[in-house]
């Protein structure tokens, strides 16, 4: 068993190894400036990508904006089961993120879309919806990237065949973003 271990933590360093620290700062930076514009960020994933998009909010809503006078706005559509299973039920499961969106999302407004195969139906539906509002994407993603990454203005790709892995680099990428923007945006408190 140790030796399994081993091996996992060891590929895991290999691809945060190879990772795009290019993309990944573009990205970084369009949340800094959503926020600096005041904007609405929507998160959204399915499964493990749904409890990471929730771990977002609660790290910027709170995390983040505690110490501050100006806060982060961060939704995210997959925190509502009464509207998910609803919109699942009676509409399409493939419309639960587009449907939350549609006459709500401005183009100032930001995307951040989880999606491990990033070929997710509705996370792309909703993403669709966003690119004909004129709304800009931050698009995480694992394995090919899929549709997902084709589609998004800002990447933040993790390039390896394995969900676990994957989902486990999402949520660095979180608690980096943490980390980053509230040491960046220090001097914003007044």
């Amino acid at each position: 068993m140790k030796e399994q271990i081993i091996n996992y933590f060891e590929r895991e360093k290999q691809v945060m190894g190879a990772l795009d620290f290019d993309e990944i700062t573009e990205a970084v930076e369009a949340i800094r400036e959503a926020y600096e514009r005041e904007a609405t960020v929507y998160v959204m994933g399915n499964g493990g990508s749904s409890a990471t998009a929730s771990h977002f909010v609660c790290d910027f809503n709170k995390g983040i904006s505690e110490v501050r006078e100006k806060k982060f706005n961060l939704i995210c559509l997959s925190d509502n089961t009464p509207m998910l299973t609803a919109i699942a039920n009676d509409i399409s499961y493939d419309e639960v993120f587009r449907f939350q969106l549609i006459n709500k999302l401005k183009s100032n407004d930001l995307i951040i879309a989880i999606s491990g195969s990033g070929n997710s139906t509705n996370v792309i539906n909703a993403v669709e919806y966003a690119k004909e509002v004129g709304c800009k994407v931050v698009g995480i993603t694992g394995y090919s990237g899929g549709k997902l990454k084709e589609l998004a203005d800002y990447k933040m790709h993790v390039n390896v065949d394995d969900m676990q892995i994957t989902e486990d680099i999402h949520m660095v990428f979180d608690h980096m973003m943490y980390r980053v923007l509230s040491k960046e945006l220090k001097g914003d408190d007044k």
